[in-house]
C-alpha cells in the first residue's frame, strides 16, 4: 500500500504521469496548462476520465460537456474524443494495463 500524491502546481507545460499500475489498470496524471487541447484521438479500451483540479471542455459525437474538479466521464473503446483546458488543470486517466498510453505524447494540439 502506497499514497499516491495528485498535487501538482507546474502548469507551465502539458505533462502525463504514469502514478500507478496494477495487473489491470494504470492511473495516470494529465497536467493541462490553461488553453491546452488534446486533439481529437481514440482508446482502444474502455477509459475514464476525472477533473481532480480546474474545469475542462470534453468533445464526442458531436456533443461538448463541461468538467469541473471531481467529475467524471467515461468513454467506451475506439469513441472519437478531445479536450482542452479552460483553466489551469489536473486530469486523473484510467486505462487498462494492455493500453501502452503511448499516444497520449502525440495528442497535443499546439496553440
Amino acid at each position: 500500500m502506497s499514497i499516491i500524491s495528485w498535487y501538482h502546481n507546474d502548469f507551465s507545460k502539458f505533462k502525463t504521469t504514469i502514478l500507478y499500475e496494477n495487473e489491470g489498470s494504470k492511473e495516470i496524471q494529465i497536467t493541462m496548462p490553461k488553453d491546452s487541447q488534446m486533439k481529437e484521438h481514440f482508446a482502444p479500451f474502455a477509459i475514464s476520465v476525472q477533473v481532480l483540479y480546474g474545469k475542462i471542455w470534453f468533445r464526442f459525437q458531436d456533443k461538448q460537456l463541461i468538467l469541473n474538479s471531481l467529475d467524471m466521464v467515461t468513454v467506451e473503446p475506439k469513441i472519437k474524443h478531445s479536450l482542452g483546458a479552460f483553466e489551469n488543470s489536473i486530469i486523473r486517466l484510467s486505462l487498462s494495463k494492455l493500453d501502452d498510453g503511448l499516444r497520449l505524447k502525440n495528442i497535443l494540439k499546439p496553440k
